[in-house]
């Protein structure tokens, strides 16, 4: 079932762009900031692997901002905060329980305090908007254009989608059931076996909030509230694994 949707079939944006001329803006901070983790781990220390993730993705960011979608919706700001807020301790929570559950985490060894306080400004700041950027952003609506021009007997849904379409034109809070399907999949793929389940769980959370407050702005701050949370569990709690 499609709910809300009432964007013209084949209606573009103003600037005539396509799905596809947008994802490298899309999808570069998630990649640099994955890709800079693996390849540097061998070569610097992780405070300077932060450091740099910090500042590049974040160079990235302010320089791919005018291609993105607009953060805040129809609704009232303040009421996103703090949906988001409310959200995002309850992903924590769920992301807690459900990795215990099914990985029991290591212990692992302590950061240093420099890392630690760098990895949760990367975690709680920078990676909240790249990422539902990316998966509730871009991901997200370009499955639900796949998913539209499937049931409208499209010869190609994907072409249509990715050549034809623009993200743009998805009003917010529309959504599908294959939408929220196909993004949480892909937002699972970038997390450990280990963290499969919660990151499902996870990612219906993200999408709820989405439909709901029709806004990427409740799923960022839920995003960077939950990661918060969790750094402060890891630190008292010292179950590095979870982190």
């Amino acid at each position: 079932m499609i709910h809300n949707q009432t964007m013209p079939e084949n209606d573009l944006s103003e600037s005539d762009l396509t799905n596809r001329d947008l994802v490298i803006p899309y999808l570069a901070p998630y990649v640099v900031y994955v890709v800079a983790g693996s390849l540097l781990q061998k070569i610097i220390s992780f405070e300077w692997i932060y450091a740099f993730r910090i500042v590049v993705v974040t160079a990235i960011l302010i320089w791919a901002w005018k291609w993105y979608i607009p953060i805040t919706g129809p609704k009232s700001r303040l009421g996103s905060i703090a949906a988001g807020v409310f959200a995002g301790l309850i992903g924590c929570l769920g992301w807690v329980f459900l990795v215990t559950y099914f990985l029991e985490p290591y212990q692992g060894e302590p950061w240093t305090q420099t890392g630690f306080f760098l990895r949760l400004a990367a975690a709680s700041f920078l990676v909240p908007v790249f990422e539902e950027i990316l998966m509730r952003g871009y991901i997200f609506r370009v499955a639900l254009q796949w998913d539209l021009a499937r049931r409208g007997a499209s010869s190609d849904p994907f072409g249509q989608a990715y050549e034809i379409d623009n993200i743009k034109d998805v009003e917010p809070g529309n959504w599908s059931f294959w939408a929220v399907v196909i993004s949480t999949l892909i937002f699972t793929a970038g997390h450990h076996t280990g963290e499969w389940v919660a990151s499902v769980f996870y990612g219906i959370l993200m999408s709820v909030l989405w439909i709901i407050r029709k806004d990427l702005l409740s799923c960022i701050v839920a995003h960077g509230v939950t990661n918060c949370a969790l750094a402060g569990y890891v630190k008292y709690t010292g179950k590095w694994g979870f982190w």
